[in-house]
Parts: structure tokens; sequence; C-alpha cells
């Protein structure tokens, strides 16, 4: 122990405090949190923090307390589910996690089949997005410069427009008696109405009409700087238009095609509102399934291992999207 250590307090107080300073900011958690302190309430520092701290608290602080739920006991009480630290007597703290939660999600085939056909229509509707998206963006890219900017707004100009609305909308013109039934009908192609509303048609149409602009933004944004010299060189040697989109284009566009996919799929997944509205009892989505576990059913244990599951697949096609990129980039 230091000399300091047997002084008494009147002597403490009259040695200089700049040792004890200097010892105190050696120490290694504060000179640490003194160098975060210096990074943040700089100007760069800060502007970097605000993300962070907005992830922090709409992302990470809700996702552990959803993470909490999840291993929580059922209740009939406010709220529904239980504490998971309990103080018992002469100081015991007790932590119960019920991991049951989660294997009832396994034991169920109504989530499973849900997870499955999300990820079904999910895909479908990303790759529908893509067939329609992709000629979208190379026309967009080829246009003069002076269109490029009209044509970019009208691809945005739907998102002027509630979500909601234009779901709505679609009611309208998929009804038995909507827009698209009765054209037909007055001009003698069919003789009674489609059934096209509470089907998965409906789904894809609502979806695929949702999130295409996702798909053609980012997919204009990388045809629009490629260089044209090498379609250019490429036709001087021989080579056919349909072989150069093949072997330069195309495999040029792929960080447009993989951001544009994840930006249609991963949202896709755990649509509700869409399949709530314009799909049938047998569209069975997995956010459809949330919805009711926890404002139906109050079985928020259950709702809350249900989006921690969901999350958890989210994360792995990220990861799957980040290193599809990462070989695109090496190809490159």
């Amino acid at each position: 122990m230091s000399r300091l250590g047997y002084l008494p307090l009147g002597d403490h107080l009259a040695v200089s405090a700049e040792p004890m300073v200097r010892a105190i900011v050696r120490i290694p958690p504060v000179r640490w949190a003194l160098n975060l302190l210096g990074h943040v309430t700089s100007g760069r520092g800060l502007v970097i923090a605000v993300p962070y701290v907005w992830l922090a608290l709409f992302f990470l602080i809700p996702f552990l307390i959803v993470l909490k739920i999840s291993f929580a006991d059922q209740l009939i009480a406010q709220p529904p589910y239980s504490s998971l630290v309990d103080f018992a007597e002469q100081g015991y703290v007790t932590l119960k996690l019920n991991v049951g939660n989660y294997l009832f999600l396994a034991e169920d085939a109504l989530y499973w089949k849900a997870y499955l056909r999300s990820v079904q229509i999910a895909f479908f509707s990303a790759l529908i997005c893509l067939v329609i998206g992709y000629p979208m963006a190379y026309a967009m890219a080829r246009a003069e410069p002076t269109w490029r900017s009209v044509l970019l707004m009208l691809v945005v100009l739907p998102f002027w427009t509630s979500f909601l609305l234009r779901v709505y909308a679609w009611i309208g013109l998929l009804n038995n008696n909507g827009v698209i039934n009765n054209a037909l009908m007055a001009l003698g192609v069919i003789d009674q109405p489609i059934v096209m509303m509470r089907t998965n048609f409906a789904v894809y149409v609502g979806i695929v009409y949702s999130y295409l602009p996702f798909m053609i933004l980012p997919l204009y944004a990388t045809l629009e700087k490629m260089d044209l010299t090498l379609l250019e060189a490429a036709e001087d040697l021989g080579c056919r238009p349909f072989k150069a989109f093949l072997t330069i284009t195309l495999p040029l566009s792929m960080p447009g095609v993989i951001a544009g996919f994840s930006l249609v799929f991963i949202p896709a997944l755990g649509e509700f509102v869409i399949p709530d509205l314009l799909g049938g009892t047998e569209t069975l989505m997995i956010g459809k399934v949330l919805w009711d576990e926890f404002f139906s059913n109050r079985a928020w244990p259950i709702a809350s291992a249900v989006a921690i599951a969901m999350l958890s697949l989210v994360l792995v096609i990220m990861s799957f999207q980040h290193w599809l990129e990462r070989r695109a980039a090496a190809a490159r």
C-alpha cells in the first residue's frame, strides 16, 4: 500500500491531487471511457454517434425487451408475462429462462408452415420484382440525361401516397365487382367475375406493386454508373448484344441485383398489411401469426419468440447477402 494509505484525512487533503488524478486516468476502463468521450464530443464524433444512438434507442433496446419477454412465462395479468428475475429471502436471486417458448415453435406446425410460406411468397415476389424492375432500370439508365430525372421521379412518385391507401386501392381493382372484372365483362372477355381477392395472387400483386421501387432504385444506381465503353469494345470484337449483356452488363450489375433483391425480400418476409387486406385464409404469413399472438391471443412470450426467430432468419439472409456482395466485388 502507498504512503497515502496511512495518512489521516487532513493530510490526504493537503497532498496535491495531481498524482492521484494521473493514477486514476491510467486505469484502463477510465482511459477507455475518456477516449470515447473525447471522440463523441468532437464534431466528427457527434455526427457518427447520431445513427448509433438512434439504433440503440429504436432497435437495440426494443430487441432486448422482446428477447427478455421471449424467455418469460405467459400469465393472465398485466403485463401478460412473468418476470425473469426473482428476489428470494436471504438475498438469493433466481433467474428463470423458459426455453419452452422456442421449443413450442418447432413442435407446432402452424409456425414453421407460416415461416416457409412467408419465405416462399417473399422469394417469388422479389423474383417477380427483379424480372419487371431490371428492364425498367436498364431503360432508365440508358435514357437521355434530361429524361432520367423524370423517370426517376415517376418511380418514386408512389411513395408520396400513403402505403395503406395504395393497398386499399387494389381492393377496388381486384374485387368481384371491381374495376378489372367490370372492364373485362364489358369487353366480353369473361362472362362472370374472376375471383382475385382473398387469394395468393392478390398478395403477390400487392407486394410486387408496393416494393417494386425498392428493386428499381439500386439497379438503376448500379447500371447508371457502368462504363459503356466495355460494351463498345465487346461489339468491336464481334460479340452480339445479348451475349454482351450476359457476359458484361449482368455480372457488373450483380451488386444492384443483390441489394434490390434483399430490399424486397426482407420486408416482404414480415409483411402484415398486404396479406391481411388482400389475402385469404390460405395465405398464412408470419406477420399475421405474430399479430394474432400479440393482440388476439395475448400470448406475448410466444409472440416474442416468433419475432426473435424471424429476426434470426433475417440475419442469416443478410449474412448471405453480405457474402454474395463480397464475392461479386472479388470477381470484379
